[in-house]
């Protein structure tokens, strides 16, 4: 068991009345130690305090110096204060006590501090102090002296792990608290153990005690280990003057504690008395000539004018003045200023005629130049965005009554203003809304990216070849939006994903049969061949890719997103060109010339029937290098008669093997690297349909079949040339669905 006696101590730091100033201390005296401001009645002279109980010294043997109450100490047990207040109080430095054992439960290190101050002028706060005792096996008390009687309080803890102790919590599981009763001065304190930690010791070696600043203590479990190496913790003092009440003799200056333009006021709490500016005044109550006027009406804060400028300042305090036709205070926190309402009747009526006029005007003009920049910017949109080429364009060709012009009122009610939700695509060009349209007709929206005017032409080109384009396997464009900052084009609404969303989804590639795919392959052929052979001026898709396709509810092929398409004049079979297009569907041979023809969107159609085969992506960074391309992936295992090892389980086991085999070894041929070994779209088509023929009739003339994808068929397409192939008595069924276009 540990008894300690000592006086109040505290550290931390309290903030000095708002209304401090420089000049503190006496003329001729230290004001300061460090960053430790001292006020009179404080000081480190015999001349510069009030009487010793205000002797405090400025410790320079130090680094940085300390200032420490009362006259130096033999011993060195002077208190470090950190903080005078003229509000009376004191921040000083408090002693942590320990009682601590080892694990035989044989004491350790103990502590004691004799206490040097004396009670009377200097209290404990009894509001900002708590007595605090941590530790598990542990109990503490003090007694002290209030005035003339007795005091004694304390508490205890006793727990046994330390998952039953909480952080942040006093609540006597490894920490109590109690308060500090009022006027308290000098204390005795006992500290023990009940077992000696000896069952605890492993997490609990030690108690500790102390009064502390309630705010600056925030008990956590680790204490019950580590506050031993903490030897001081705040704690507030209050102080007042020696006399027990106020002077009466306020008029005699010279033996009134309280200065001018102060009050006094005996302290609520302890005895003794402070003195306290009057209101309106700041400084030091304590110093010759006392406390000063504030100057209200420079401080932004105490000036309380409706209209700051109108601040006059008084002696104490400051007036506001009203203008003309009202009184009052003018303070926002009194009176304000009142209208002299008779006087101001007429006034406000004529000021509130005028302001319904000038209000009105304002919004009829605010309204109309509005609404007359909103048609300019429009304007100039449509301008920007092509729309006099375009229509040029339109005209030129007869597209111009298939080809809607929308406004931008029109397509931003249809996408509910473009709202994510809408939201079903978006690609190299730009973002695809859902929109739904006046008159019910549901319609997918284009909204171009923001790009550069040069690039711009890139969507007049996709407008320019939709509106030649007229097929039942093309998407159909309905109109166009010029009237935006970026330009939008409106199209049929396909609403089953595309072919991508399809064979890439392992839930939804097993719902494509063979069949169905055999019949999209020849559909997507179809619409290719008429943008190569049939309209009007030979168009070029570059971007030929499965995501490209888009399938209705039946499963139906319709091309879609011509914003890389260029038109290929007659008189020339090539078009020179930045090469664009999706890595994996490029044409390697244009890659190296830098020349795009129709075997290039035969390349990228033979990619497509490789993806419908094998279900896999064109480019795959995920599998091994050797399986990355899928082309090259595809092209290994045709030749090593390892096909079928390849393709998709659903093909294999439920698909027609030889026109499963047709199929691919069309797709090897439309894969040469050489452009001229590659067949025309045309080529194409009719051989995927002599292919899907070999389904319909294999139980009815296996033989016709033998013959028309046998030795012959294959010599007619790489020896015969494209004209062979026109007066075989079979074209004809082949080529009337698709020149009809629709």
């Amino acid at each position: 068991m540990l008894g300690i006696r000592f006086n109040s101590l505290q550290v931390g730091l309290l903030l000095a009345s708002a209304a401090t100033v420089n000049g503190q201390a006496k003329e001729g005296c230290l004001d300061r130690c460090e960053a430790v401001i001292i006020p009179y009645p404080f000081g480190t002279d015999e001349h510069c305090y009030l009487s010793p109980y205000f002797w405090v010294t400025s410790n320079h043997s130090s680094n940085p110096p300390k200032l420490l109450l009362g006259k130096p100490s033999p011993e060195g047990n002077n208190v470090q204060v950190l903080d005078i207040s003229l509000e009376g109080e004191l921040l000083i430095l408090n002693y942590v006590s320990h009682d601590c054992y080892d694990s035989l439960g044989e004491a350790d290190s103990l502590y004691s501090y004799d206490s040097y101050l004396k009670p009377g002028q200097f209290n404990i706060s009894s509001t900002k102090n708590k007595f605090t005792m941590v530790g598990c096996d542990t109990f503490a008390w003090f007694k002290g002296q209030r005035g003339h009687e007795s005091y004694r309080t304390g508490c205890m803890s006793i727990c046994d792990n330390i998952t039953d102790v909480q952080n942040g919590s006093c609540s006597r599981n490894g920490c109590c608290q109690t308060s500090i009763p009022d006027g308290l001065s000098a204390i005795d304190l006992t500290l023990g153990s009940f077992n000696n930690y000896s069952e605890i010791w492993e997490f609990n070696p030690c108690g500790y005690a102390f009064i502390v600043e309630e705010s600056n203590f925030n008990f956590s479990s680790n204490d019950l280990r580590d506050l031993k190496s903490k030897t001081e913790l705040p704690m507030v003092f209050d102080w007042a003057l020696d006399k027990e009440t106020c002077q009466v003799d306020v008029n005699d200056q010279t033996n009134n504690a309280c200065k001018g333009n102060s009050t006094c006021n005996k302290r609520i709490t302890g005895w003794g008395y402070l003195c306290n500016c009057s209101e309106g005044y700041q400084g030091n109550p304590y110093l010759e000539p006392g406390c000063q006027d504030i100057i209200e009406c420079e401080n932004s804060i105490l000036n309380k004018c409706e209209n700051p400028e109108t601040c006059i300042n008084t002696q104490g305090n400051y007036t506001c003045s009203c203008p003309m036709w009202y009184h009052g205070d003018g303070k926002i926190d009194g009176q304000r200023c009142i209208p002299n309402r008779l006087q101001m009747i007429h006034v406000a009526m004529g000021i509130g005629i005028a302001l319904v006029v000038l209000v009105a005007g304002s919004t009829w003009l605010y309204w109309a130049l509005k609404k007359r920049r909103f048609v300019k910017l429009k304007k100039k949109y449509f301008q920007q965005n092509g729309g006099s080429e375009l229509r040029q364009q339109l005209s030129g060709q007869g597209s111009t009554e298939r080809i809607k012009f929308f406004t931008s009122e029109e397509l931003e009610k249809a996408t509910k203003n473009y709202d994510e939700s809408n939201i079903i695509g978006r690609g190299g060009f730009g973002t695809v809304y859902k929109g739904t349209l006046t008159d019910g007709r549901i319609v997918a929206i284009k909204k171009s990216k923001m790009v550069e005017r040069i690039q711009g032409k890139g969507f007049i080109n996709e407008v320019g070849i939709l509106s030649q384009i007229n097929h039942r396997h093309v998407i159909q464009l309905l109109g166009c939006c010029l009237e935006t900052q970026v330009p939008l084009l409106v199209y049929e609404f396909i609403n089953n994903g595309t072919l991508s969303d399809h064979i890439h989804d392992e839930n939804k590639a097993s719902a494509i049969m063979w069949e169905t795919r055999l019949r999209i392959a020849i559909q997507t052929a179809e619409a290719l061949y008429y943008l190569h052979c049939v309209a009007s001026t030979p168009i070029v898709h570059r971007d030929v890719k499965s995501s490209n396709i888009l399938l209705d509810e039946e499963y139906n092929a319709k091309m879609c997103d011509f914003g890389a398409s260029r038109l290929v004049p007659l008189d020339q079979n090539q078009l020179s060109t930045a090469v664009q297009g999706t890595p994996g569907y490029l044409d390697p041979e244009s890659l190296q010339t830098n020349r795009v023809t129709e075997k290039s969107d035969v390349y990228s159609f033979g990619v497509v029937l490789v993806e419908l085969l094998t279900g896999k992506k064109a480019l795959f960074f995920d599998r091994p290098k050797e399986q990355r391309i899928l082309t090259i992936f595809f092209l290994f295992p045709l030749k090593d008669d390892s096909l079928f090892q390849v393709l998709e389980d659903c093909i294999v086991n439920n698909g027609n093997h030889k026109q499963i085999l047709k199929v691919a070894q069309l797709a090897q041929r439309c894969l040469s690297i050489n452009g001229e070994d590659r067949p025309t779209m045309k080529e194409v088509m009719l051989e995927l349909e002599m292919i899907r023929m070999i389904g319909e009739n294999a139980e009815q003339n296996p033989e016709e079949n033998t013959y028309l994808l046998g030795e012959s068929y294959a010599h007619y397409y790489l020896g015969g040339g494209e004209s062979s192939i026109a007066t075989h008595s079979m074209t004809g069924s082949f080529l009337l669905p698709v020149s009809d276009a629709r």
